[in-house]
């Protein structure tokens, strides 16, 4: 046994005006920087199409067995990160880059309303406003698009053990050398290295 954890972060691929996701250049940042010595960073683009993200994050959790994973999307317009709770199964009517939605506007088929992430969003953005001043919100609706789509079916696959995190297109905080130490601290203050990743739940 090596001891170490495999963490996968993923950001989504070309969308709209942004031919490079700042999403994905972010994910390839934390990859640079590392999440800490026992944990190993696994990145995968997601394309912005309902019936690929789904086949790969289903492969993610099948074949890599992550402790966690970490999905990164753009806020477009917001200026801070935030922290979404919840994952949502139905609603989903916006047509992806290739012009398709689900077919049953779903997720998953006759599965819950509603999954939330075993960690505890609302105490992880609470801590970091405290202990470090960071411009951090928290979030039970997260849009209803590829980035709640994508975050339900790993919650599912993952039974609850995924975060989904909006980061900024706009502020000081669009700024990858700012950003990504930022996502660093946040994802590590979610995954204390002493306890399980259940334990963060309140």
């Amino acid at each position: 046994m090596s001891g170490r954890d495999t963490v996968v972060v993923t950001g989504f691929g070309p969308f709209r005006q942004f031919l490079v996701n700042p999403s994905w250049r972010a994910a390839q940042g934390l990859k640079l920087i590392g999440l800490g010595e026992r944990i190993d960073v696994c990145i995968k683009e997601l394309p912005v199409s309902y019936v690929q993200t789904q086949r790969v994050i289903a492969e993610i959790w099948q074949t890599l067995h992550p402790k966690f994973v970490v999905h990164l999307g753009i806020a477009r317009g917001s200026s801070v990160v935030t922290l979404e709770q919840t994952g949502k199964n139905r609603g989903y009517r916006d047509k992806d880059v290739r012009g398709h939605c689900p077919v049953s506007h779903c997720c998953v088929d006759e599965a819950p309303e509603e999954l939330c992430s075993v960690i505890d969003m609302r105490a992880v953005s609470k801590q970091l406003k405290e202990e470090a001043g960071m411009d951090v919100v928290y979030s039970r609706d997260a849009g209803r698009y590829l980035c709640d789509f994508a975050y339900y079916c790993s919650l599912y696959h993952g039974q609850g053990r995924a975060a989904l995190i909006h980061i900024p297109t706009s502020g000081g905080l669009a700024s990858a050398d700012r950003l990504v130490p930022l996502l660093q601290t946040l994802i590590r203050t979610m995954l204390p290295a002493d306890r399980p990743v259940g334990d963060m739940k309140r």
